[in-house]
């Protein structure tokens, strides 16, 4: 009986121990706004998409660009170093299709109408956006901070978005 107990104390001990990581082996995007931080696990099965987006966040790509669209409903988007949604970076990706879905709370690569076009804008669903998934990527998911998303407007800022391996 007593082994019982230290072994259930033990256990009790380690879950309570600060720095337990709880979050799933991957690489992350903490983007700091001035509402707030959220987290977005990017996925690995775009390596594409997911690439782009890292290359620019650890060049400081996206730190103090504005959220330059917002639809109720629909997508925050931002990224875009114009501030217009006309702006990008210097390269251009093609268009990844893995199957994924545009649910809420997933983040989306922009692009014009061309579809090997995506460059640096980026979008957050804020709802099932279903009708996107034949020609815009899905590269993450929002998977802390949702609050945080859900309050972003046009003009809103990307204080910084920091990749972090896990």
């Amino acid at each position: 009986m007593k082994r019982v107990v230290i072994i259930l104390a033990l256990l009790f001990l380690v879950g309570c121990t600060t720095g337990v990581e709880t979050m799933e082996s991957g690489t992350y995007a903490v983007v700091d706004t001035n509402k707030g931080t959220f987290t977005i696990k990017l996925y690995e099965d775009t390596p594409i998409t997911t690439n782009n987006f890292v290359k620019l966040a650890e060049a400081k790509f996206y730190d103090d660009l504005t959220f330059h669209r917002y639809e109720p409903g629909f997508v925050i988007q931002g990224g875009d170093p114009k501030g217009d949604g006309t702006g990008g970076s210097d390269d251009t990706i093609n268009l990844e299709m893995v199957g994924k879905s545009h649910k809420k709370w997933t983040i989306g690569m922009a692009r014009s109408q061309e579809p090997n076009s995506a460059s640096s804008q980026w979008f957050v669903n804020l709802a099932d956006n279903t009708f996107l998934d034949s020609g815009y990527a899905v590269f993450g998911e929002i998977v802390e901070g949702t609050e945080v998303a859900a309050e972003l407007r046009v003009g809103d800022v990307m204080t910084s978005v920091k990749i972090e391996k896990i």
